[in-house]
């Protein structure tokens, strides 16, 4: 299970640090992803970090959007910085193995998903 948390209403410029505590990783190598959705648009990937560390960002949100772990704690945390309103979405984790050396950024790698967090960033 993963049960994400730090969302909330923001302004613009602001800095935001979300939570995702994973209860059971999938498997001894694993990618941990950030989804978000905006309202009205599809969910497309944020980011992943795996189980030696490594990050991969969205190209596009390079530069604002930081992944990082708490082993110890099994969490995992996404921190936004100059939020814009365009960042308003709701933002989910979702776990899987790491079946190839990078962590992919596609939905269909992740079985199992958060119930996601809200975020509404205001101009």
């Amino acid at each position: 299970q993963l049960l994400e948390s730090g969302g909330g209403s923001v302004q613009a410029g602001g800095s935001l640090r979300l939570s995702c505590v994973v209860s059971e990783y999938p498997s001894r190598d694993y990618c941990v992803a950030w989804f978000r959705q905006p309202p009205g648009k599809e969910r497309r990937a944020v980011g992943t970090i795996d189980n030696t560390g490594a990050t991969r960002i969205t190209v596009s949100l390079k530069g604002r959007f930081t992944i990082t772990e708490d082993t110890a704690s099994h969490t995992v945390q996404l921190r936004v910085d100059s939020l814009i309103p365009e960042d308003t979405a709701t933002y989910y984790c979702a776990a899987g193995a790491r079946l190839y050396a990078d962590c992919h950024l596609v939905q269909s790698s992740y079985p199992y998903w958060g119930r996601g967090t809200q975020v509404t960033v205001s101009s």
